[in-house]
Order: C-alpha cells, then sequence, then structure tokens
C-alpha cells in the first residue's frame, strides 16, 4: 500500500467557524504496513473549550494558551503530510476542519479524503458497531492510549485502516490495496461491494 496520512483533529465543537476551531492534530503516515512516522500537537486559536469538550478529551484552555498558535501548527501539519492521499475515521468532520484551518492560513488542500467509518460499513458489516473505539476491541487491534486526543485517535484510525486493507487482501482477493480504491468503495452500496470488488479484480 502506497503511503497515506491519516488525520485526527480535537476541537471545540462539530462545525468550524469563528467561535469553532481545532484544538489538537494527530497524523500518523501509514506505508507499507505499518506506521513510519507521526506528528502532534496541541494548537492555540484564541477560543475557550467548553465544559463538556474538557470531560471528554481533557484539553483544557489552560493547555492551549500554552500550546503554539493554529497558524504555525497547521503550516507544520500541512508541510508533514505534503501531497499525501489523506484518510481519517468519520473524515467528513475532519475534512471540515482541515480545509477550515488551512484557509485561514492561505493553504488549499490538494488531495482526496478516504472514510474508515464509511468503508468499515461496507467491509465489516458483522462488527457490533462502526465507532473506532468499537471497531479496534472487536477487531483486537493496539490499544493506542486515551481515546478523544488526536494522536491516539489516529493511530487507531490507522490500524483499523490496515486490518480493512487485509480483509480486501484475504478474503477477497484483493493484492493491491491503495487510496483510490479506498475512496472509491466508500461510495458504493454495501449491498454491491461484492460486485465492485470482483470488477476490480477483473480489472
Amino acid at each position: 500500500m502506497d503511503p497515506i496520512a491519516v488525520i485526527d483533529f480535537e476541537t471545540t465543537g462539530i462545525t468550524p467557524g469563528n467561535d469553532c476551531r481545532a484544538t489538537e492534530i494527530g497524523i500518523v503516515i501509514l506505508e507499507d504496513g505499518r506506521i513510519v512516522d507521526r506528528y502532534q500537537s496541541l494548537m492555540n486559536a484564541g477560543v475557550a473549550v467548553p465544559a463538556f469538550i474538557q470531560g471528554l478529551t481533557g484539553i483544557t484552555t489552560a493547555m492551549l494558551r500554552e500550546a503554539p498558535s493554529v497558524e504555525q501548527v497547521m503550516g507544520e501539519a500541512a508541510d508533514f503530510i505534503g501531497d499525501l492521499p489523506l484518510l481519517a475515521h468519520n473524515a467528513s468532520f475532519d475534512q471540515k476542519f482541515w480545509d477550515y484551518e488551512l484557509g485561514r492560513i492561505g493553504r488549499t488542500r490538494r488531495q482526496a479524503f478516504a472514510c474508515s467509518l464509511l468503508l468499515a460499513r461496507r467491509l465489516l458489516p458483522e462488527a457490533p458497531n462502526h465507532k473506532l473505539g468499537t471497531l479496534n476491541t472487536w477487531a483486537r487491534l493496539p490499544n493506542t492510549g486515551k481515546a478523544h486526543r488526536a494522536l491516539a485517535d489516529a493511530e487507531m484510525a490507522a490500524n483499523l485502516t490496515l486490518h480493512i486493507a487485509g480483509r480486501l487482501r484475504e478474503k477477497h482477493g484483493i493484492a493491491e490495496v491503495s487510496h483510490k480504491l479506498f475512496c472509491s468503495l466508500q461510495k458504493v452500496p454495501a449491498a454491491k461491494i461484492p460486485d465492485a470488488l470482483r470488477r476490480h479484480r477483473e480489472g
């Protein structure tokens, strides 16, 4: 599998805007079936962290006051990823914040996002549910640390992605698993996945 950048954001809310910003980013690089590099940082966007979010993530407003600026962190994160294709669990959420925070520093995403949540729904239908923590426990994947912290969640999503890639190879006979294949499969209705994989095998 070619390199993929798996990202996760912690934020102060659901929809990015002046009062809803990113507070932490975690990134892991997958290459040749393993994690080969990592980037993580809190980031100070000058916003307060709501009490509920503090309880969920453990990230406090006081911690962010000591963190580097969001502009610095997003610049470093974008440079770290470069042109690598992107993946996240529930990627529509992380994509919103990636695009919003990049736009604030005058940069634009050039690559597509794959979504391990959508892939899991299609390729792991027997899982009890498709929450990231549940999937990692169900698949007996490594414990990466505290949930709802960006690097731990990015590593969980990366390990899940490797599990899904293994499922595609072992159960469905897909020799070459790629980000392009992920993006294609996540658009296919679950009932049509077998036909899509057959067409892919046949070239």
